[in-house]
């Protein structure tokens, strides 16, 4: 299983949101202006997340 993980203290949440646009299982998600991480057991460990986050706050590891 994946462990995904933000940085709530250099993510811009609503203003950005890239990672949940890009995020193909839906395992990252916008709610309100809060990046949430939802099922992270559904991760298929793409990293795609982190590739697009600006503020490099996103991580994703196999557990």
């Amino acid at each position: 299983m994946a462990k995904v993980t933000v940085d709530y203290d250099k993510c811009d949440g609503g203003d950005c949101g890239e990672c949940a646009d890009v995020c193909p299982m839906e395992v990252l998600v916008l709610e309100g202006d809060k990046i949430v991480i939802k099922n992270p057991e559904d991760c298929s460990l793409c990293e795609v997340c982190m590739d697009v986050c600006p503020q490099e706050c996103v991580n994703v590891e196999d557990d």
